[in-house]
């Protein structure tokens, strides 16, 4: 696909970032504009393979290799078709999405591999930019009704396909504004919220119903909507975070991490924030070094922290990829997001051990040893050490979505693991509801909760009609 002998031709090249002391005074996108003609040339490394190996490490099943192919031919519009033939929010997984796709490119073998993440960005930005995008309103209407709880990324594509096959959706969303996870968690300067916004006008006018302030199990009852509607569909998350039960644990300034990147979110859009966590000129200590952590981190520093650490309690990735996780296989190696440029310290092979704080209960220190490999984590002896904190920030990871609202209201099963139990059609043990993304997978990537959402978006149009013509 694109040049034959591209490969050989050209390097890989992605778009710079701008610099350190000029983005972390603003919470804009930290990447500089990739010039199109620099995308096509990139398009023409895409090697002419004989198994595209990235279809399998993109969880929605990109149809890369054909649209690197248009690209490079300067065929945007039906770049772009082809692109939204798999995946309805291109612009979000082209600016946060890990590209497994990219581990996967067989380039990647014995060379850096094809910009994928690159050219799918550019290509839905040029159909934003070109007027290409529009409403795609269905040709009838069903008369069946939909109710999707949680507007993140499962719960919005579910919500375009099911109202694309003609029947009328209506979103419920806990937040007083629509985009889960997207709206309020993912910082800003990965996600500009404007580019959130301008899909979700689309939907509105495709005719998709958002109610926000609504939370399902709390002032809107599970019952209520099982009544209403012809199918429920349950896309709220993963959002119990997983906690750190040690001695003080309850001193304040110890805050989970999406306690603290809402917050900024909430200032970015110009709204009063009660009770604000904030770093300015505290030494932050963030524990988890996972995509969270990071968030923590890069909104740490616009926030003028005094100092910033990121412990992690695994040991330290290798540098390149590790043998125990060859190609196509998701790498195990270290990974540096633009956070980590800016500055602050990471280690791993630390457990946190307990808190100290002054008098009026606020934290002063965190207390750590340094541990062996796991699933032990032994204490190595003499690695003991305190450090001052004023700010803890857990991100650790989530353990499910939350309890006590809608699913015992419901009455779902759930897997050993905690998360929401379906059947191969995405439906719970409840008839007519049913369940995608985090909610039933568990915590995971947003490319993964879009594909489970139009998977999800299948199964209920074949529910209420019998056959689905849905991809």
């Amino acid at each position: 696909m694109g040049k034959i002998t591209g490969f050989k031709e050209y390097e890989r090249e992605t778009p710079a970032r701008r610099a350190v002391e000029e983005r972390v005074n603003d919470f804009f996108e930290v990447y500089h504009p990739f010039p199109e003609e620099k995308v096509r040339i990139q398009a023409a490394r895409c090697m002419d393979c004989g198994i595209p190996f990235c279809h399998a490490g993109c969880p929605v099943n990109n149809i890369i290799p054909d649209w690197n192919d248009l690209v490079y031919k300067n065929r945007w519009r039906e770049a772009l078709r082809v692109l939204h033939s798999t995946n309805n929010f291109p612009e979000f997984t082209g600016r946060i999405c890990p590209a497994p796709c990219e581990a996967a490119c067989v380039l990647g073998i014995n060379e850096p591999p094809v910009t994928i993440k690159t050219i799918e960005k550019t290509i839905v930005e040029r159909g934003f930019k070109e007027g290409w995008i529009v409403p795609e309103l269905p040709a009838t209407r069903s008369g069946r009704r939909v109710a999707v709880v949680g507007s993140g990324p499962a719960g919005l594509a579910a919500a375009q396909q099911l109202n694309r096959a003609g029947h009328n959706v209506t979103v419920f969303e806990k937040a007083d504004r629509i985009g889960g996870l997207l709206r309020y968690g993912i910082p800003d300067f990965k996600l500009e919220k404007h580019i959130l916004d301008r899909r979700i006008e689309q939907m509105i006018a495709e005719g998709v119903r958002f109610e926000t302030c609504a939370h399902v199990g709390r002032n809107v009852a599970a019952g209520d909507l099982r009544k209403d509607f012809d199918a429920l569909l349950l896309a709220g998350g993963a959002e119990e975070p997983r906690d750190l039960a040690v001695r003080g644990r309850d001193l304040h300034g110890i805050h989970f991490a999406m306690e603290f990147l809402p917050q900024q979110n909430k200032r970015n859009a110009g709204d009063a924030v009660e009770e604000p966590i904030l770093a300015t000129g505290k030494n932050v200590v963030i524990i988890g070094g996972g995509d969270t952590g990071a968030d923590c981190l890069g909104t740490t520093h616009r926030q003028r922290a005094r100092s910033v650490r990121q412990f992690e309690i695994m040991p330290m990735p290798p540098l390149e990829r590790s043998p125990l996780t060859p190609w196509p296989l998701w790498p195990l190696q270290l990974r540096a997001e633009s956070s980590h440029e800016e500055g602050g310290l990471r280690d791993w092979s630390l457990a946190t051990t307990r808190f100290t704080g002054d008098e009026h209960g606020r934290v002063r220190q965190l207390h750590a040893v340094r541990v062996g490999s796991p699933p032990k984590f032994e204490a190595v002896p003499g690695t003991e050490f305190a450090i001052d904190a004023e700010l803890v920030l857990l991100a650790m990871g989530f353990t499910g979505p939350v309890r006590g609202g809608a699913l015992e209201q419901l009455g779902v099963n759930l897997d050993a693991r905690g998360n929401v139990a379906t059947n191969a059609n995405y439906m719970t043990s409840v008839p007519g509801v049913f369940a995608a993304g985090d909610t039933r997978r568990g915590q995971s990537l947003v490319v993964w909760a879009i594909h489970e959402g139009r998977q999800a978006a299948r199964a209920v149009d074949r529910f209420l009609t019998g056959s689905t013509r849905l991809m």
